[in-house]
């Protein structure tokens, strides 16, 4: 995600060898171990509960936890079972005008469950079946406590079905870069901004960055209308009303923050990126042409990102176009988001914008964050690159950019927080911003280019559809650089001071100012 305001800124069933394995590897990440993005547990039978004496022959049924645990935003995600598919129906009627949704959920219990939350703010609840069974239901703050007719043994394949109405106009505020986020509309629809924790206004989800499954979108638009979701579109069907369902399956595992769902009259623009990648832009109507020089960058965008971060991570790729008012892009996976404003700009800014997002896919959407203090290793990496491109394509240099936030990296300190230690208010501040590339310049600065280069290809390598965290990035770095990185990174990564900058012995912080 950027804030362009502060202009700086399905696969196929695994064998049946391996379930023990994954089963317990899902487990695992619900300890806040590891991410279960490309070992999801091989396809299993349902097995429904025999019964209130389940129990007996295993641990008895208990709840889940209501959250992972993460220590910002400790309710984020739920414990006892891993999602292992989302299914989302929309019957969309026009903007901020309440609609019929549903949402499935297919997942498979990792303790034996007595009952379960979602994670799902407002919007009306109609009804809650677990495996076509009424299920009793609380609603807790922003928790959705569901309670299964009978309790879900450990394994079980299990599927949750809520049927609500869905309010379009469902908004909150962070004070930092995020701003609005939520359901945004536009003139004739809507774009989604569920970073960080808004994807409970638009349906309930396991809501945390390390938590992904994979999605199947169904979107019932007027016939004047398109809708647009993350991944490829499967089927475009009339209905007999003369409305249209647009199918969308989302071929990757998503965390619930980067899913993208687009109402409006668009157009869509189908082109091609590097070794035959599709590329396909939607962009509304009337700013098809406004718009086009600087989307057509985005082949050459791939190209340069993937010199130095290696193939790109998904199966496709594009830009949507938000005709909203709102300053922020963000990186919605295989389709970034990009307010109609930043593609307007001059070349610079509007490719310090597109850079950024498209840097994410590889930092923060394929490599996904383990806890939400590991926010500087996704923001960081796309600012970085970000002003790396613009710095050899008519921008600010690199070394004055870094230059700049190095002396106010103190003062940012001093504020928010280092780097990998954000309070929950203080995340999308400027230190997770270019407060971060510059932790990862003063890294290249202390072991060269071509070590930090393998470094970085690497990272996005061994840890593709995967979880990591801030200790994973500093064993990493110390192996490829064969030394101890640890006592470099720990003072530039915590603290509240700014170390010298390696290379840079004239480079001075400012004073901090309360």
């Amino acid at each position: 995600m950027k804030s362009t305001r502060t202009g700086s800124r399905a696969r196929t069933a695994r064998p049946r060898g391996r379930r023990k394995a994954l089963v317990l590897a899902c487990t695992a990440l619900l300890a806040g171990a590891l991410s279960c993005q490309g070992g999801r547990p091989a396809p299993v039978p349902a097995r429904h509960a025999p019964g209130p004496g389940a129990g007996a022959l295993g641990a008895a049924p208990t709840p889940g936890a209501r959250g992972i645990g993460d220590p910002l935003l400790p309710l984020d995600g739920n414990g006892g079972y891993t999602v292992r598919r989302y299914d989302l129906a929309f019957d969309w009627r026009a903007p901020a005008t309440p609609f019929e949704a549903a949402a499935t959920v297919t997942a498979i219990a990792t303790q034996a469950l007595s009952r379960f939350d979602l994670d799902f703010a407002g919007n009306a609840l109609h009804a809650v079946t677990v495996d076509g069974r009424p299920a009793r239901t609380e609603r807790d703050g922003d928790e959705l406590v569901v309670t299964p007719a009978r309790p879900l043994p450990k394994g079980t394949v299990f599927t949750v079905r809520v049927a609500y109405t869905a309010d379009p106009a469902q908004r909150r505020h962070r004070r930092d870069a995020i701003g609005e986020y939520g359901w945004v509309p536009t003139p004739d629809g809507t774009v989604l901004y569920p970073q960080p924790d808004g994807a409970k206004m638009i349906f309930p989800a396991d809501d945390h960055p390390s938590l992904r499954a994979p999605f199947t979108f169904r979107i019932t638009t007027p016939a004047d209308l398109s809708a647009v979701a993350n991944g490829r579109l499967v089927e475009r069907a009339r209905q007999p009303d003369g409305r249209v369902r647009w199918t969308y399956d989302s071929e990757e595992p998503i965390a619930a923050q980067l899913v993208q769902v687009a109402i409006g009259r668009f157009a869509f623009a189908d082109g091609t990126g590097p070794h035959g990648l599709p590329v396909r832009d939607v962009v509304p109507q009337g700013l098809v042409d406004a718009t086009r020089e600087h989307r057509s960058r985005t082949p050459d965008h791939l190209a340069w990102l993937e010199q130095r971060l290696g193939p790109y991570p998904f199966r496709r790729y594009g830009v949507l176009v938000a005709d909203t008012d709102l300053p922020v892009a963000l990186e919605t996976q295989s389709l970034s988001v990009l307010p109609r404003d930043s593609l307007l700009a001059d070349r610079v800014h509007a490719e310090r914008d597109l850079v950024h997002e498209l840097a994410h896919q590889w930092t923060g959407d394929s490599v996904a964050v383990r806890r939400w203090s590991d926010l500087w290793l996704s923001e960081g990496h796309a600012r970085f690159y970000e002003r790396l491109y613009s710095g050899s394509h008519g921008g600010v240099s690199l070394d004055d950019a870094m230059r700049d936030a190095y002396e106010q990296h103190d003062q940012w300190r001093h504020d928010d927080g280092a780097p990998a230690e954000p309070t929950e208010a203080t995340l999308f501040r400027n230190i997770r911003y270019d407060g971060s590339a510059l932790v990862l310049y003063a890294l290249r600065e202390e072991v060269g280019e071509a070590a930090f280069g393998r470094i970085e290809r690497t990272w996005v390598t061994r840890y593709r559809g995967r979880a990591a965290g801030t200790a994973d990035f500093v064993a990493l770095a110390s192996e490829v650089a064969g030394r101890d990185l640890g006592p470099f990174l720990t003072p530039w990564l915590y603290g509240p001071h700014t170390p010298p900058m390696p290379g840079h012995p004239d480079w001075r912080v400012a004073g901090v100012e309360d």
